[in-house]
């Protein structure tokens, strides 16, 4: 009997501490549990991770060597610049001249609530740098009661000799340290000596929470290493956390969107995460979430974080009226200390008294609730949602209009006004709000309305997905477990890595180094070789070179999941580009995908005359679409014929200029590994990356080109 295998993820919340157990073959949920956050115990949040981990692995008897992957996705980092608990910096700037002690100089860092990191600053002139300048800089950083040493230097992505021997002379005296070149490998003086003191802020929080979790991880006897949830969406080891711990600052928000891809398997469309309190909108392209500079206290830094749209709309969210209008948020029941008015059984002959109240002492006194003998409810976007019974009678937020009726029934007297009316007001207000955000992702983004999808996660989903694609004419989709939709992306998360170089016209040697260099880290981080996908891309405005780097920390590439047929799969096809009514045909396939070319169906006097599109689909086994281009190209041959291939990509597909070739935008496909070329620039440095990546491949192995010319 072969043992069984299984992923556990854990998502602590500022309420609730979620966990999930997956069957790793059939990445299908085997457990989830819901429990309190143990803020309040002894060892803190650590007590409930041990407590749900212990439950869930009774539940399904699994030992501790069924379990293959833990990951925890932690509110920690953000949490400490939130609330200002965050180390005293010692800051050492190296370099020469007025420029290099003004950029390694900082000004405190303004956080949330008024409070600021604060950053005692040395500096040690390059001529002047030995041993005896670092300890007497370190000792008066000491003296001004600094916590963490931060080094950074000018040039230092190009040598970081010096900064090397301030970290080992600090670890010698039993100092926290870090710097700059280990946090950023970019240009930008400035730019990376904040990055790098924000992560040395958070070193001695994520080092206690770290070593605590970790604890709790071994006691339970799991032997795999706890992985930790980043901003970009991926997980690292907890060896890295306590050397990097900004990557997993914003990383709850990126946690939802990770269970988007990896779960429901999107490859494209806007995800949004809703709960109580606020909505997490991002957008997925390829399968892939879009990635930004994160900002802390209104200052870019060099986490790069997954691009995520917060705003105060949610099921908890409250209603308001002044000016004879009614008004939503952002204040939520939850802040306000109140429940729901849904979730209460508002029994026939309970007087309901509408009141006006300030959820804060510095809000507004416009915000509605009912009484209920002495009782106070707050009016909330989820009661207005089941009002107008828009939920499923299966859904986390669902509540049976009869219970409370009521309250709605007299708010609308209250305000002169159909009890119905008022509920689609203030849901049409709140989808406004989401939708003026989906707007602009979809211009930033160019984002194609013809295949748009809005998915949405998270407990209060059910609350906005009708209204908001009734509304605006939106394809909406509620994910599946979307209660659980964070965590499971915490338990599904790929190990992953970016590494970004300042570099004008990379040579070949440069773009084999950093592909090398990833890898490498991919590899120390647990990630086994044959599942690395590296995607190199050539940022020729900002003179960047970049490596994106995903893998797998085990080799279970199985698909369980049933076959459709050849009939459904064109169907799905020509559905999943907007033509029902197409012709579709597969022209290639091989061992987990399916290619196939759609063609756009004409009707009326004009059809021999226009042009048909052509779309070219990339879909699962299975079904799942993981690629739709307009106007693509398939271009397949063994790797034996690489090199005719490359030259028939690179003739027929380039765009030729006064500015010289524009190569097409290419994605290889080739076994069970796909390859992203898109951010490649010119024909050499394709062919380079395309031989790194195919040194190992079988020269029979039928290599699969998705072409698309660029503009």
């Amino acid at each position: 009997m072969n043992q069984r295998n299984y992923r556990i993820g854990i998502d602590v919340g500022g309420t609730f501490t979620d966990a999930v157990v997956i069957d790793n073959h059939t990445k299908k949920i085997v457990a989830k549990r819901k429990i309190a956050t143990s803020h309040n115990h002894q060892d803190g949040v650590a007590a409930g991770i041990n407590q749900i981990i212990q439950v869930l692995m009774d539940e399904v008897n699994i030992k501790a060597e069924d379990v293959i992957f833990i990951s925890h996705g932690t509110t920690q980092a953000t949490n400490a610049l939130l609330e200002g608990d965050v180390a005293r910096i010692g800051l050492i700037g190296i370099g020469e001249g007025k420029n290099a002690r003004q950029e390694t100089n900082l000004e405190p860092i303004n956080l949330a609530n008024d409070k600021r990191l604060h950053v005692y600053y040395e500096f040690i002139n390059t001529i002047d740098f030995s041993d005896s300048f670092i300890n007497t800089a370190i000792d008066r950083l000491i003296e001004q009661n600094a916590e963490v040493i931060v080094v950074s230097e000018s040039f230092s992505v190009d040598d970081h000799s010096r900064e090397d021997r301030v970290i080992e002379i600090a670890k010698e005296r039993g100092i926290n340290v870090t710097g700059g070149h280990e946090i950023s490998q970019l240009f930008g003086l400035k730019l990376r000596t904040r990055t790098a003191v924000i992560n040395g802020s958070l070193i001695p929080k994520m080092l206690e929470t770290s070593n605590t979790t970790e604890k709790v991880v071994q006691d339970v006897g799991i032997k795999k290493p706890l992985m930790i949830m980043r901003a970009d969406g991926g997980v690292m080891t907890i060896n890295e956390v306590r050397k990097r711990p900004i990557l997993t600052m914003l990383s709850g928000l990126a946690a939802g969107v990770a269970g988007a891809i990896m779960y429901e398997k999107i490859s494209d469309g806007i995800f949004i995460e809703i709960g109580g309190t606020s909505a997490d909108i991002s957008v997925i392209k390829d399968g892939k979430v879009m990635i930004k500079n994160a900002e802390v206290g209104g200052h870019k830094t060099y986490l790069k974080s997954v691009d995520v749209r917060t705003t105060a709309i949610a099921g908890g969210t409250m209603i308001r009226y002044f000016d004879e209008k009614i008004q939503i948020g952002p204040r939520s029941s939850h802040l306000a200390g109140l429940e729901y008015e849904c979730f209460n059984e508002i029994k026939e002959n309970d007087s309901c008294v509408i009141d006006l109240i300030k959820p804060k002492d510095e809000d507004p006194q416009d915000y509605l609730t009912v009484d209920i003998d002495n009782k106070k409810l707050a009016f909330t976007l989820a009661g207005a949602a089941n009002f107008l019974e828009h939920i499923d009678a299966d859904d986390y937020s669902y509540s049976h209009r009869k219970d409370f009726e009521k309250a709605w029934i007299s708010l609308g007297n209250y305000l002169g006004k159909d009890g119905v009316d008022v509920a689609n007001e203030c849901m049409d207000k709140a989808c406004d709000q989401l939708n003026d955000i989906i707007e602009s992702l979809i211009q930033e983004y160019e984002l194609d309305r013809e295949f748009l999808t809005i998915y949405g996660g998270g407990g209060s989903a059910g609350v906005f997905m009708k209204h908001l694609g009734t509304r605006f004419d939106y394809k909406t989709k509620i994910v599946t477990d979307a209660p659980y939709i964070s965590t499971i992306g915490v338990a599904l998360a790929m190990i992953s890595e970016t590494i970004e170089k300042s570099v004008v016209n990379p040579s070949e040697d440069e773009i084999k180094k950093i592909r090398a260099e990833i890898i490498e880290k991919m590899l120390s981080m647990g990630a086994i070789k044959e599942t690395i996908e590296v995607t190199i891309t050539v940022d020729t405005l900002n003179h960047l070179l970049i490596a994106n780097a995903m893998g797998s920390s085990e080799m279970d590439k199985k698909d369980n999941a049933k076959e459709i047929s050849a009939t459904e799969a064109l169907n799905l096809a020509k559905e999943s580009v907007g033509q029902q009514h197409g012709l579709a045909k597969e022209i290639i396939s091989n061992y987990h995908v399916k290619f196939i070319e759609v063609e756009e169906h004409i009707t009326g006097i004009f059809r021999k005359l226009k042009k048909k599109n052509k779309y070219i689909v990339v879909m699962s086994q299975d079904g799942i679409v993981k690629l739709r281009r307009k106007h693509g190209n398939i271009v397949y041959g063994p790797k034996s014929n690489i090199h005719s291939i490359l030259e028939h990509i690179t003739d027929n597909f380039s765009i030729f200029s006064d500015a010289g070739e524009t190569i097409p935008e290419c994605i290889l496909y080739t076994g069970y590994q796909t390859y992203d070329y898109s951010g490649l620039m010119n024909t050499e440095q394709l062919k380079d990356i395309i031989a790194l990546d195919l040194e190992m491949t079988d020269e029979d192995e039928m290599l699969i080109f998705v072409v698309t010319r660029r503009g």
